[in-house]
């Protein structure tokens, strides 16, 4: 399909560049294939879901992977900065850097203010990106960045404001428990502690899935096709237990609800090659657009999304392309804000496959 499908004109005013406070106390459009669009609040989730339904969040943790240092050759020294993005194993990461043009294979780092966290260059790929290799490793390296590192914003806002000292609690849900994300599942920062119990209360069950969000996630759209596009690789895990649960709520008739992209995505990873919902561990690259044919998910809960972009794609497969643009061109007629630090669209599946 053609890339052009997807595009939108969106007022520059509409990006937010804070939460809302309360988290829900954000708007929340709720979007009904063939349905009128219902202006809402986030709290409504406590009326538009019922007993028996199952948020299915994303509990990864932001990791604060934006790190600045100094690149140390011979007795040489220049200013550099990274953005990690992509975990390879216990001590080594893929990150872009700032100015790559002044690192070579091999060059030695020292990050942080004190240029403790120690790494050297391992590789240096196209656009930027390289690989560093720390001197630590494992869990005593996650603490060594939380220790050393900023949030990494998103490159719309950070570009209007930069980076602040809130965005360390902001840019986290408050259910993130699993280091590894560099970015956060946005849907996500619209739960606080007390609507979480509120809907417990009301019998709507929680279940929580790992997926890595990795800055892939703001990577432009380069190609004019969507079959020339090559979708990042990120790393998730939904457990055999959660899979039980999630089974026996369906089987009960209850909906599957997915709390953002992230969980959408890894969930119709692992229903992918049976039908059914399987456990699954491992990298998945799912690219999702009108045509693809939903199996786990039944309802889905999501900011509003860059024109042009995967997600947008991914939103429109969901609830159909017309749709999604007639749902886009009112939240921008009626000043919902957008992107990760947005409001929320609830939206439930079409009955066939969008095109």
């Amino acid at each position: 399909m053609k890339v052009d499908l997807f595009d939108f004109e969106l007022p520059d005013e509409r990006i937010a560049l804070h939460p809302a406070e309360p988290r829900d106390s954000a708007r929340m459009l709720v979007v009904r294939p063939g349905e009128k669009l219902v202006d809402g609040h986030v709290t409504d989730l406590l009326e538009l879901l019922k007993p028996g339904d199952v948020l299915v969040v994303n509990d990864t943790k932001v990791l604060p992977a934006e790190l600045k240092g100094t690149r140390i050759r011979g007795e040489n020294r220049a200013s550099v900065s990274f953005n990690l993005h992509k975990r390879v194993d216990a001590k080594t990461w893929r990150a872009f850097a700032r100015p790559a043009k002044r690192l070579h294979l091999l060059d030695r780092l020292e990050l942080g203010d004190d240029g403790s966290l120690k790494a050297t260059v391992a590789g240096k790929g196209e656009t930027g990106e390289v690989t560093l290799e720390f001197d630590l490793g494992g869990a005593v390296l996650d603490e060594a960045i939380k220790a050393h590192g900023a949030m990494p914003v998103p490159p719309y806002i950070e570009a209007k404001r930069g980076a602040e000292e809130r965005d360390k609690t902001d840019y986290q849900t408050v259910y993130a428990a699993v280091d590894g994300a560099v970015a956060a599942p946005t849907a996500g920062l619209h739960f606080t502690q007390g609507l979480l119990q509120k809907l417990a209360d009301r019998g709507i069950g929680l279940e929580r899935v790992t997926l890595h969000v990795g800055a892939g996630t703001f990577l432009p759209m380069k190609a004019d096709d969507t079959d020339d596009h090559l979708m990042h690789a990120e790393w998730g895990e939904l457990t055999q237990a959660v899979v039980e649960r999630l089974l026996a709520a369906k089987a009960k008739g209850g909906r599957i609800v997915a709390v953002g992209t992230t969980s959408l995505r890894l969930l119709e990873t692992a229903a992918r090659a049976t039908g059914e919902l399987k456990p699954f561990i491992g990298e998945t690259d799912i690219f999702i657009t009108p045509g693809f044919r939903f199996r786990a998910v039944d309802v889905l809960m999501t900011n509003f999304h860059l024109p042009k972009s995967t997600l947008f794609m991914l939103v429109s497969a969901f609830a159909g392309l017309q749709t999604m643009k007639g749902a886009y061109a009112h939240a921008i007629r009626f000043k919902y804000r957008f992107y990760s630090y947005g409001d929320s669209s609830l939206l439930f599946r079409a009955d066939e496959p969008a095109t």
